[in-house]
């Protein structure tokens, strides 16, 4: 049972599962979803790297050139060596992927983009997103993404086959002895095969070397400042790398902030009360329009939620495919649906269904956008398998049995109705065969440039209260608050944030502290 990545993902609004697919093909990354760009008038080209910041033993990363190539219409794409291991410059090499899209006005710089995860691609969201980017950011800077190691076509983890995969991420279990031993045997066996598949890499994958990797970029790139914009996850990365190189700090927005002095326990914990909560805007929203299929009051809608929880663990939706809707998978379906209010339609024409006809096809359908598997059982990547990998080199939940009982209990008493998919994180990196990663960096940043921090009212990924707490840890970070529903703000809210990024990215303009949109 993967627990909700914090990845920042596309709405999926729409009012049929015709529509539906429609959409959905349009909002994942592909080649042929871009349009052509205007030729850039201040296109990027290949510059000297700075060698300047190159750890000892590291310059023949630091020096390498970057051979960027046509990929698509108005991107390039190119593939860099970083080290294995950060801390051993003979330890062998990795690859990491690149995709940018060159500056369509007169060039300023380049910005490094991160949409989250941890999984998430940057090389495709580059492809999907650059378009819903402001205007201004676009024409200034040349748009990089990356894939970070372990990612997608960097060099990648590799733990189940998809059929296994597949298998794993539909599979329920109850909170009963028998249940949680069950979960932490399946738990076990993908630790196993992610070592096996993987190997040495899997010890290498945390975010410290990632945002290590980040200089490395910076300076192949010739910048000798590091301009960032990160989502979700890519705020804790963005927040390791000032932590490590606050004087290669340039200007850098975290949007959907992590609060990165919480441990795995409390980052579960508060994010289950964030998903109730976006649950509950959602259920208030539909009661107040025309076919909803909750009735009653909030407090009766959401129990009838639980309730269609509760009947898949016991007895699985059908669908019109031989597979049926497990509990997992029906969380899945209406967590994925909660990152954007444009999606909430979706969820209530996948309710309705449930309510009346009992079978389960949309909420599949929603379950496998979340999960970015294909039709045929295959999947588009491999962010379940980085997900794991990433979390557990970072920081690990306690596997105290009785420990791990008070805080569900706790969990289900705050977050009633989708809590118990945020318990017993310990056992998912419990058998994990690399330890977790001794932090290097200043959670301060001190000595850093002002780092603007993003954070949207109702996030229910990434709560309000931990943007808050981010612009409150760095010494320099300055709060921007969307008011709305979703996940992330820039590129999805509202001109107000569009307008503050794009002036402190292209004018150098930093937002007023408390700025409020």
């Amino acid at each position: 049972m993967r627990l909700p990545s914090v990845t920042a993902k596309t709405a999926v609004s729409g009012l049929t599962v015709l529509a539906l697919a429609v959409l959905a093909g349009c909002s994942r990354a592909s080649d042929e979803a871009v349009s052509p760009s205007p030729s850039p008038t201040g296109a990027a080209s290949t510059v000297a790297p700075d060698m300047s910041g190159a750890p000892e033993g590291f310059e023949q990363y630091y020096g390498q050139a970057v051979d960027w190539s046509g990929c698509d219409n108005g991107f390039e794409c190119a593939t860099i060596t970083a080290p294995l291991s950060w801390h051993d410059a003979d330890g062998g090499a990795i690859d990491l992927a690149l995709k940018r899209h060159p500056a369509t006005g007169t060039r300023q710089g380049a910005v490094l983009v991160n949409p989250g995860g941890p999984g998430g691609s940057g090389v495709d969201y580059v492809t999907s997103a650059w378009q819903g980017l402001g205007e201004r950011l676009r024409a200034a800077y040349d748009v990089v993404g990356f894939d970070p190691r372990g990612v997608g076509q960097s060099t990648p983890v590799r733990c189940f086959d998809d059929a296994r995969k597949d298998l794993s991420l539909s599979k329920d279990f109850d909170d009963d002895d028998a249940g949680l031993a069950a979960m932490a045997a399946e738990f076990t066996a993908w630790a196993d095969a992610c070592g096996q598949n993987t190997g040495a890499l899997l010890g290498n994958v945390d975010t410290q070397s990632a945002a290590r990797d980040m200089d490395l970029i910076r300076a192949v790139l010739g910048e000798p400042k590091l301009d960032y914009l990160g989502f979700s996850y890519g705020t804790q990365l963005g927040a390791t790398y000032a932590g490590l190189f606050p004087d290669r700090v340039g200007a850098m927005v975290l949007d959907g902030a992590i609060d990165i002095t919480l441990d795995a326990d409390q980052t579960s914990a508060q994010q289950a009360v964030g998903f109730e909560q976006a649950l509950r805007n959602y259920v208030a929203d539909c009661q107040g329009g025309a076919d909803c299929p909750l009735t009653g009051d909030v407090d009766a809608g959401m129990r009838q939620i639980r309730g269609i929880l509760d009947r898949a663990l016991t007895d699985p939706y059908p669908t019109q495919t031989n597979r049926r809707v497990t509990q997992t998978l029906a969380f899945y379906g209406v967590a994925v649906t909660l990152y954007d209010q444009q999606s909430w339609p979706a969820l209530t024409q996948a309710l309705s269904e449930v309510v009346n006809r009992g079978t389960g096809n949309t909420l599949l359908y929603l379950a496998d956008f979340y999960n970015d598997r294909n039709d045929d059982g295959t999947f588009e990547n491999n962010s379940a398998e980085a997900f794991r990998a990433v979390g557990c080199l970072d920081s690990r939940g306690a596997t105290d049995l009785a420990q791990m009982r008070a805080e569900a209990a706790a969990i289900d008493e705050a977050a009633p109705t989708v809590g118990r998919f945020f318990a017993y994180t310990g056992l998912v990196c419990s058998d994990w065969p690399y330890p977790v990663v001794a932090q290097e960096f200043d959670v301060h940043a001190t000595g850093a440039p002002p780092i603007v921090v993003i954070g949207t009212t109702h996030d229910p990924a990434t709560p309000y209260a931990w943007a808050q707490a981010l612009a409150q840890t760095l010494d320099s970070g300055v709060l921007v608050t969307y008011e709305g529903e979703g996940h992330t703000a820039y590129g999805r809210s509202n001109q107000c944030v569009v307008d503050a990024v794009d002036a402190y990215f292209v004018d150098g303009t930093t937002p007023q502290d408390g700025l409020r949109c």
